[in-house]
């Protein structure tokens, strides 16, 4: 099967969240299974470097904002086109420009990304057509309208149309004024195509027009076809709902793995834990947190936002730190939230640490050091932090919502009778149930010696359950 994967962002070269590790792993993944997959992207500068022998295409026809198609080689060896045009050069991230503001034209820049992947699927490169386009979120969700209108003025299908929803909140949503720039049949503007309370939703493109619909956990699926979480379009993912399927996301092992991972201090795996005990005391030395092993180090990598509980972490802090826990945080965000945890790091430098930004091989050294990872969302599509802890042997605390309720089984002692706990879960978005979380895992953590020798725990590392002696 031919299939193009259309996309923002793709890691290693560009990641402003999980959909860049999404996007950098599923061709490979796919193509390991036979399929011939091509990556669709803007070409943004990050992403126009490090493509390997990029040349413009010979396009049998032009195409929109007199914009040129470059093909290329991407470090994973997939085969990627970069739409070039100057409107994507500019400072900034994907998303908004230097001052951190959206940039005027989103709705062309993400526009044009759709048309293109339509063009291809109708000849634009002559030497490769894709049976499948594949849209990720609000980007790149006007590929399955463009495809359908172009299937329409053939008279015949040209190829199959799939969409993903990585997280529904964020939606693409623009005036109506921008309809005339976005070059679609008069009538998609409709209730039943892209208007959304007056306004053009590029999301909802996605949902109404491609062919089937999946997003990241199957209850982020259940959970987006109600009126909680499905930010406006619960009713149109309700009749569509015989068309979408929710996929839970998985780990790289290519980027993702203890045992061969050159960002962190000493590689491990389940059947020897020691290079973990020196990945935990490296991560405190290089934070300046007291070496100590009486509880346990918990660790946060995530944006500092509502949304990722961050309020109710900073709420059960007292408490934590009261249970002689330690804390390093990785993120950025809310400023609010940032300069409540600056004055915690301040205030307690052996207690708690904080490194504001964002920084890839950190993130690696924290998962790997940390004993508890923590993800307490209000939502979460499906979370890729908690799937990292896990091959890490680092337990996930988190809120039973979307994929964290579909990949972390909570520590219930019937749980770990079985042996089927991974982690710590809690249920209600508040500071009281949070806490108890916390107190929990100290709790597990703090299991008396003889009574985990021989034992299993909750934690699991590399997919193979681990000895809770060892987890100390």
């Amino acid at each position: 099967m031919r299939l193009l994967q259309v996309c923002s962002e793709f890691f290693p070269l560009l990641k402003t969240g999980g959909l860049a590790d999404v996007c950098g792993a599923l061709p490979s993944a796919l193509s390991a299974r036979g399929c011939d997959t091509r990556v669709l992207m803007p070409a943004f500068p990050a992403l126009r470097a490090g493509l390997a022998d990029a040349q413009p295409v010979n396009t049998a026809f032009a195409l929109p904002e007199g914009a040129r198609l470059l093909r290329g080689t991407l470090p994973d060896r997939s085969t990627a086109y970069l739409v070039d045009a100057p409107m994507y050069q500019r400072p900034g991230n994907p998303y908004t420009g230097a001052d951190g503001q959206s940039h005027a034209d989103s709705h062309v820049r993400f526009a044009v990304l759709g048309r293109v992947a339509s063009q291809l699927a109708e000849g634009l490169d002559p030497s490769w057509l894709p049976q499948v386009v594949h849209a990720h979120d609000w980007h790149a969700a006007l590929a399955p309208a463009y495809l359908r209108a172009a299937c329409a003025r053939h008279h015949r299908r040209l190829a199959g149309s799939v969409f993903t929803i990585h997280n529904l909140a964020y939606q693409g949503v623009f005036p109506m004024s921008v309809r005339a720039a976005l070059d679609l049949p008069a009538e998609y503007f409709g209730i039943g195509g892209l208007e959304f309370y007056g306004q053009v939703s590029f999301m909802k493109a996605g949902l109404v027009f491609a062919d089937r619909i999946t997003t990241v956990s199957p209850t982020y699926a259940r959970e987006i076809q109600g009126a909680e979480q499905g930010c406006g379009l619960d009713g149109v993912l309700r009749e569509r709902a015989h068309d979408l399927a929710g996929i839970l996301n998985g780990v790289d092992p290519a980027v993702w793995n203890p045992a061969a991972d050159p960002a962190i201090a000493q590689a491990y795996d389940a059947r020897d834990l020691r290079g973990k005990a020196i990945c935990r005391a490296r991560l405190q030395t290089e934070f300046g947190l007291a070496p100590q092993r009486e509880a346990p180090l918990f660790g946060v990598v995530s944006r500092l936002a509502e949304q990722k509980g961050m309020h109710l972490m900073l709420g059960g802090l007292e408490d934590m730190l009261s249970a002689g826990a330690q804390l390093v945080v990785l993120g950025s965000g809310d400023e609010a939230l940032q300069a409540a945890l600056r004055e915690a790091a301040e205030a307690q430098p052996e207690r708690v640490a904080l490194h504001l930004g964002y920084d890839e091989a950190l993130a690696h050294r924290i998962v790997a050091g940390c004993d508890v990872i923590l993800v307490p969302s209000r939502f979460e599509p499906c979370g890729l932090t908690q799937l990292y802890g896990l091959r890490y042997g680092s337990l996930p605390l988190v809120r039973r919502v979307g994929g964290l309720a579909d990949s972390v089984v909570d520590c219930t002692l019937e749980n770990l009778d079985d042996r089927s706990a991974t982690g710590i879960v809690f249920d209600r978005f508040d500071v009281d149930d949070y806490a108890r979380a916390v107190r929990r895992a100290c709790a597990l953590y703090n299991r008396p010696a003889s009574r985990a020798e021989g034992d299993r725990c909750s934690c699991r590392c590399s997919g193979r359950p681990v000895h809770a002696a060892t987890w100390r």
